[in-house]
């Protein structure tokens, strides 16, 4: 049994035992041959503190490796139950990790004071000049040895435990391949993380919850994510097979045959974008845009430098008392106060941050929805799996458009859904029994102040999915309604995305991630990265830290041009679908390893790829690419997810970016310009992987990118007036 048990234990921790053991025995020892004048507390304070730690330590390691096991034993129990024993075993595991990580700190500390202390006692030419450790400075032969071995015994634990790890035992001796274990062993890992981050913000309700909430339902989500570790895959070679992916992924589809994008589409959207960017009035916007100076940019927007000029501004729900998220809304569109007629500030999960502004020499009401800037943003976002959409949602499809079977259900993002549908709420809700209309009917009715505008529906990341659902539910009432969506998360199912085509347009920046970030999408990421791996026999450990090295730090700028690419290197199919053969033709030669050091080169025979061979349906790559859903897979109960209503891909023109070989960052060459075409959103299904899938999802350069297609088509825009601005 203790054999077996030992099997499971780390072998980096069996070392650091044996270490902090032998710490303990050399320390006992010098404290027995301690000299009688030597032996005075002050002089061996430090001897005793040390040799503690250790003793801690070790007691610490033993009981974590229980509660480890305790843990693991109750995941492998019930897998697929969310039970209140798996969560208490789970936070005295953390619990006691925590104790060991800060006995590692004192240990740290100690060995610091120790050798300080030493150092203290030591003359220039190396020889003590009073009692170091209990010994006289003329002690020779086996105590001065085993002085000098417990001095480097205690320097090395104390380094080596920062590198370790708090794990004692290995998780793979319990879970091995089975798929349910990883995935709720990192839905309890990504639930308490969730809720400690929300308590930290002042977000205590979520803490303690034991029942199903949003949080449990992300956490699962990202657990299922996580289910690679099933195949054998650790986080460090997953990411060398996203490097991979990046390097070999699919080239830019040509856009010869496509129709540019409308022109007035394009003006209106690059016209309203400011909006959709100015409603994030936290400090996100600034932390981005000015790094280094944000938090004098932040105060100076929020009008916090200025609180006399309070009591202009207008009153937003959620504000704060100096009214300053109003103040920042409105210093970055640069309008007056009037304007802005309503909104309201959220921080809760499912509830959108929104703007509504009123533009009188346009003839239009501009509703504006904030995207992701809050940790109950990220939860709304985490909330991906599909939901029913009911009738109400759908008010705005007439059912003879585009053929919509009326008896047939349709699905949205579930995080989305309940968002639009508080936000339909706020800004026009059902009227009550007094008879009352809503906010919107009585600012646009018959009759009202803004009889015949027209409205537009903006957003950005989040907010531009939450603005499509919106429009989708008030297109009805009010037919001269039009949304722009800025990088929006594919939030409903083909048939609705396909019938709000005449009033919502998706505006897609390049390769940003959003506009692809889908479960379906991460799931196939997932097997194209491990088949990227299984597929190559070369794949050595030295070259898989530097491909995650270079994955984890992303580039801001893009590949080289792609004529010349395909014209010198073959391309790597990432599909799901691509047959064996075919796969294994194409990972005969792969760009990537001319970049290898010669050092690399030479002994390339001697490494094997793990994962290489395994043809066999019995190995855990096989068994866990059975678990993801294919391209072609139509499950009523888990249907895929697409970008709402016209879809504007805006690509850039020339060469972006060149990376020699013989340099590890890119070198910036000066962008040619953007156009913008209508694209099939079926091209958006698939994560591509891109030293610019983040950065292009930036607000900032989604707008420089639209006013650089304006100007290459010689198209302007102008919102300002002299009337409203004043």
């Amino acid at each position: 049994m203790w054999i077996s048990r030992l099997r499971r234990v780390r072998r980096t921790i069996m070392v650091l035992g044996v270490a902090n053991f032998v710490v303990i025995v050399f320390g006992g020892v010098l404290t027995l041959v301690s000299e009688s004048g030597c032996d005075s507390a002050g002089q061996l304070f430090p001897l005793y503190a040390v040799c503690l730690a250790a003793a801690v330590k070790l007691a610490a390691m033993v009981k974590v490796g229980t509660t480890q096991e305790l843990m693991a034993m109750t995941i492998m129990d019930s897998p697929t139950q969310n039970s209140l024993q798996r969560k208490l075993k789970y936070k005295t595991w953390l619990w006691w990790t925590r104790f060991a990580m800060v006995i590692t700190v004192l240990q740290f500390i100690g060995a610091t004071y120790l050798m300080f202390r030493v150092a203290k006692y030591v003359s220039r030419d190396g020889l003590p000049r009073d009692c170091v450790l209990g010994l006289y400075q003329d002690t020779r032969g086996w105590k001065q040895t085993l002085e000098v071995a417990f001095l480097i015994t205690v320097c090395f634990v104390a380094l080596a435990q920062c590198f370790t790890g708090s794990d004692i035992l290995q998780w793979r001796s319990f879970y091995a391949t089975q798929d349910d274990a990883w995935k709720a062993h990192y839905q309890e890992v990504f639930d308490h993380g969730i809720r400690e981050v929300l308590c930290c913000l002042g977000r205590r309700e979520y803490m303690g919850v034991i029942e199903e909430d949003e949080v449990c339902s992300v956490a699962r989500l990202l657990g299922d994510l996580v289910s690679y570790r099933a195949s054998g895959t650790g986080h460090l070679e997953f990411l060398a097979g996203l490097a991979l992916l990046q390097h070999n992924s699919q080239y830019p589809e040509s856009y010869e045959d496509c129709m540019e994008a409308p022109a007035f589409h394009l003006q209106e959207a690059a016209m309203l974008h400011k909006f959709a960017e100015a409603a994030y009035t936290g400090p996100l916007l600034d932390v981005g845009r000015n790094p280094a100076l944000f938090l004098c940019t932040w105060i100076c927007r929020q009008g916090i430098l200025t609180p006399w000029s309070r009591k202009w501004r207008p009153k937003l729900d959620g504000d704060n008392w100096w009214r300053g998220h109003a103040a920042a809304f409105l210093k970055f569109i640069n309008f007056p106060a009037h304007v802005l007629r309503r909104g309201r500030i959220c921080r809760e999960k499912c509830k959108a941050t929104y703007f509504v502004v009123v533009l009188h020499y346009l003839r239009c009401v501009v509703i504006a929805v904030r995207g992701t800037e809050t940790a109950e943003d990220l939860i709304t976002d985490g909330l991906g799996r599909a939901c029913s959409l009911t009738a109400e949602d759908l008010d705005g499809l007439p059912n003879h458009i585009h053929g919509m079977d009326p008896s047939r259900k349709h699905y949205g993002h579930s995080g989305i859904v309940e968002a639009s549908r508080d936000l339909f709420m706020q800004v026009e809700g059902d009227p009550g029994e007094s008879g009352s209309i809503g906010f919107l009917s009585s600012l646009i009715g018959d009759g009202c102040e803004c009889d015949g505008y027209s409205i537009r529906i903006v957003g950005h990341s989040l907010g531009g999915a939450i603005a499509s659902l919106l429009g989708i539910r008030l297109r009805c009432r009010f037919p001269n309604l039009y949304v722009y969506a800025y990088g929006p998360l594919p939030c409903v199912d083909s048939e609705v995305a396909d019938a709000c085509s005449e009033f919502v347009t998706s505006i897609v920046l390049h390769n940003e991630f959003s506009s692809r970030l889908s479960y379906g999408s991460i799931r196939r990421l997932q097997v194209a990265a491990i088949k990227v791996l299984s597929q190559d026999p070369k794949a050595d450990t030295a070259l898989i830290f530097r491909l995650a090295r270079r994955f984890l730090s992303a580039s801001k700028h893009q590949r080289e041009n792609v004529e010349e690419k395909t014209s010198e290197e073959p391309m790597l199919s990432t599909s799901v679908n691509e047959s064996p053969e075919s796969l294994q033709q194409q990972d005969q030669i792969y760009p990537i390893w001319e970049e290898a050091e010669a050092e690399m080169q030479q002994d390339v025979e001697e490494f094997i790829n793990p994962f290489h061979d395994m043809a066999s349906v019995d190995n855990p790559v096989s068994q866990f690419m059975e678990t993801v859903p294919t391209r072609e897979d139509d499950d009523d109960e888990a249907p895929e997810m697409f970008l709402p209503g016209l879809v504007l891909h805006i690509v850039p023109e020339g060469n972006n970016m060149s990376v020699p070989i013989w340099r590890g960052w890119p070198i910036c060459d000066v962008t040619d310009g953007y156009k913008a075409y209508v694209a099939n959103r079926e091209s958006f299904k698939e994560l591509m992987v891109s030293p610019s899938m983040f950065l292009d999802h930036l607000p900032w350069r989604c707008r420089h990118a639209l006013q650089k297609v304006l100007e290459s088509r010689n198209l302007f825009f102008d919102l300002t007036s002299e009337p409203d601005i004043v």
